[in-house]
């Protein structure tokens, strides 16, 4: 029998996702030698086009390698082939100039922690980039902080400004090169420079140097980085974390810290491997760690706060001002509730009464990128805020979700990010922040100009929450009347619950938990711990916690104490002078007297105001400096700690459901006069579970249903959390948050799903994909 003569074929494979500008026809250009295949690759409007022509082609196995092999600055969302005509002539594989046009599909990478290549070259005295603070290739570097329009190309950049020497140039446009077509790309030659003012101007290297050995002698230095400026000091220090504090007026939040390798984060932190895995990822977020016993930095850089914000270095600047063994506060440039400084003239401003010298450089920020902070739950990242490093990388919709009807839905009042579609994609923006000031407002209207010009979508559908008086309400408005468009309004919780339905493509009715601090409900009251039997476009409230009074309305979210006196004066009456007198602030008995009469005391089924009131009870905090300080105090007294469910109510009333925890509040005083607070702090957390864990199993039974939906920023709390899921994980299917913030951050996919979910059905239009 003769041997069997191998059949020529040749394949055309499509690659979608941000694959440009990555590097990614440099790892073709390989795969494809070393398969010895001939062919092209090329950059065309839907991202990477390639033809493979050769002898025993596996298409399967060489896609699976474009798949697991891509540089890790590439995010591939579709891979596609189909044979095609054998070229008899074709005998080598080249890289293909891009034809002309190519504008409009190409997706934005977000901003990338320095590779290893780069972090090697700025500490190779060799090199002709050591310690040149603004080194980046194709793997690494800003992108959407730096980009001004599309096509992504230098001249669409605040790079343009510096053109390249001919070394760079000579990167630049060799294809084999990891420089290929790097549009930052720059070096000491032709590129940005840091200055530094003290004594003297210090520039390049040498103001780095200086704002080092000013840091260590407990000075404060706003560093402009990537996405805006930090405030620096060193963490070390009291006097220095003390002073920041005082400048910047952030009296009790923790500050996020930053080290140069995973040696000294482990000295002061707990880490296992997912969190290792997080810390040296591309995105490089700020990752919540518990700290280690040996935990020795400035008592004010996190105080009363079991976890600590940390991330390592993710730009040269970073590995230039840090030495080995150092430890920095890094947090954002702003005074307290202010947007991130990222413009030069602002921070000379905004930041000389805060920083003792300003450590600046000549690169243009285009769009302010916070840190992106993130926490390790079951092995599992849980987004806290999604922005450098995440965004504009699209999160990829399935099922009926994929449609060619575009949708901006514009987010909460809080922790505010806005989300586009179109088709398969929707991009969330970086964080804005919160709509409660005209800086951030502007920042808001000016990041949905430039998704909508990045990505080529006009919207064709509008959605917002249902709070009348939110910012981003008031904007949809405008924006759908001014434009002609529909607006549907979406119920802050069902916006939660449909987030989470999003990211898993869950179909049907699941038994929904919303829980969190605020939100406009149905009824005019502020909702915050509710249980739904809900889909993708409807919602039916089942249960929830029993209405409290907030007295004196929005002063009870900053000072919980008045929520504390309310619970502690309907248990006890006058006799609440004998048992919690550091309630009895002035004028308490007003208080009471027109809260009695509902005046300035607004409803609310709040989850959150339940954490408050109890930490109010405990003497824990009395005083809100920053958003869910009570329950991260609380949680940090009951780790580790021992604790027994404590009594409450479930009773039907008018068809729903309501948790009553008077009874729990009943004991509070009883059980401090026999346990520590760590022991009640954790009992609460138990009967909290508990609580919650019940009344789903009420609406389990009666829905049949056994996919349960957990959201909202009360979810963050890991100690509950876990709590819930092991109660709940052997008779129900759970599903939380995993590509988005579990608390507002993730609240504007939500929004899309239900309003493009309503808007199909209402017009009876057949989904096009």
């Amino acid at each position: 029998m003769g041997s069997r003569v191998s059949e020529i074929k040749r394949y055309q494979i499509r690659v979608e996702g941000i694959v440009q500008g990555v590097g990614f026809r440099p790892f073709i250009y390989g795969l494809a030698i070393q398969s010895c295949y001939s062919g092209y690759v090329l950059n065309d409007v839907e991202g990477v086009l390639l033809e493979i022509q050769g002898r025993d082609i596996d298409i399967e196995n060489f896609c699976q390698c474009i798949k697991t092999k891509a540089p890790k600055a590439s995010y591939i969302t579709n891979i596609s082939y189909h044979e095609i005509d054998v070229i008899c002539d074709d005998k080598e594989f080249i890289i293909q100039k891009s034809p002309q046009g190519l504008t409009k599909e190409t997706l934005i990478s977000p901003d990338l922690a320095i590779c290893e290549d780069c972090k090697r070259e700025i500490k190779d005295k060799n090199n002709r980039r050591y310690q040149y603070a603004f080194t980046n290739c194709t793997n690494c570097g800003p992108r959407f902080s730096i980009v001004q329009d599309i096509p992504y190309d230098r001249q669409n950049t605040t790079m343009k400004v510096f053109p390249m020497c001919k070394n760079c140039e000579d990167e630049y446009t060799n294809p084999l090169d990891r420089r290929f077509h790097a549009q930052p790309n720059a070096c000491d030659i032709c590129g940005p420079q840091y200055k530094l003012v003290a004594d003297k101007v210090y520039i390049a290297n040498e103001s780095i140097k200086k704002a080092h050995e000013l840091i260590k002698k407990g000075a404060i230095v706003a560093v402009k980085g990537i996405g805006g400026y930090h405030l620096v000091c060193d963490a070390f220090n009291e006097e220095a974390v003390a002073n920041l504090r005082q400048r910047k007026i952030r009296e009790d939040k923790p500050f996020a810290v930053m080290a140069t390798n995973l040696d000294i984060v482990k000295k002061i932190c707990e880490v296992n491997d997912k969190e290792e895995e997080l810390l040296t990822s591309m995105q490089a977020p700020i990752v919540l760690l518990h700290k280690a016993k040996a935990y020795n930095l400035a008592s004010k850089v996190a105080p009363h706060n079991a976890y600590l914000g940390v991330m390592i270095a993710y730009a040269p600047i970073h590995y230039l001002l840090l030495n080995d063994d150092d430890v920095f506060v890094m947090t954002s440039a702003n005074l307290s509730d202010e947007p991130i400084v990222y413009q030069d003239e602002e921070a000379k401003s905004h930041l000389s009464t805060i920083a003792d010298y300003i450590l600046s450089h000549n690169r243009i920020i285009q769009t302010r990128v916070d840190d992106s902070v993130v926490r390790v739950f079951n092995d599992k990242q849980m987004l806290i805020r999604r922005s450098r490093g995440y965004a504009p990388s699209p999160v990829l919709l399935k099922g009926d979700l994929i449609s060619d009807i575009p949708v901006l839905a514009c987010g909460p009042e809080l922790k505010n990010t806005f989300c586009m579609t179109k088709g398969q994609k929707a991009f969330l923006s970086q964080h804005i922040g919160d709509l409660e000031n005209m800086a951030v407002n502007n920042a808001y209207k000016n990041s949905i100009d430039l998704f909508k010009r990045l990505f080529t979508i006009k919207p064709k559908l509008i959605a917002c929450d249902m709070h009348p008086e939110y910012f981003s309400t008031k904007f949809a408005k405008s924006y759908a009347q001014d434009n002609d468009l529909p607006l549907i309004q979406v119920q802050h919780h069902h916006a939660h619950i449909a987030s989470v339905m999003a990211e898993h493509d869950l179909k049907g009715d699941v038994i929904g938990v919303s829980l969190d601090g605020t939100g406009f409900g149905d009824d005019g009251c502020i909702w915050g711990g509710e249980f739904f039997i809900a889909n993708l476009s409807r919602y039916e409230r089942r249960g929830h916690f029993q209405y409290m009074p907030l007295p004196s309305g929005a002063k009870a979210v900053k000072e919980p104490w008045r929520l504390g006196l309310w619970i502690a004066y309907n248990l006890y009456g006058e006799d609440i002078k004998g048992k919690y007198p550091e309630l009895l602030k002035v004028n308490w008995q007003l208080l009471i007297k027109a809260t009695q009469k509902g005046f300035n005391a607004p409803l609310t089924s709040s989850a959150g105001r339940i954490f408050d009131t109890v930490a109010s009870l405990l003497g824990i905090c009395y005083q809100i400096n920053y958003e869910g300080q009570a329950a991260i105090e609380l949680e940090k007294i009951a780790y580790d700690s021992d604790g027994e469910v404590l009594p409450f109510t479930i009773n039907k009333e008018l068809g729903q459901y309501i948790i009553d925890f008077m009874p729990m509040y009943q004991l509070l005083y009883d059980l401090k006069q026999k346990y520590s607070v760590a022991y009640i702090a954790k009992s609460f957390h138990l009967t909290m579970a508990k609580a919650i864990c019940e009344m789903i199993d009420l609406l389990g039974k009666e829905s049949n249903l056994n996919k349960v939906v957990l959201s909202g920023g009360v979810c963050q709390n890991i100690t509950l959390l876990d709590l819930i899921y092991k109660e709940l994980q052997n008779r129900y299917d759970i599903y939380i948050n995993e590509k988005v913030p579990s608390n507002d951050g993730g609240i504007a996919l939500g929004q899309m799903a239900v309003a493009l979910t309503r808007y199909l059905q209402e017009n009876d239009i057949e989904i096009v994909k």
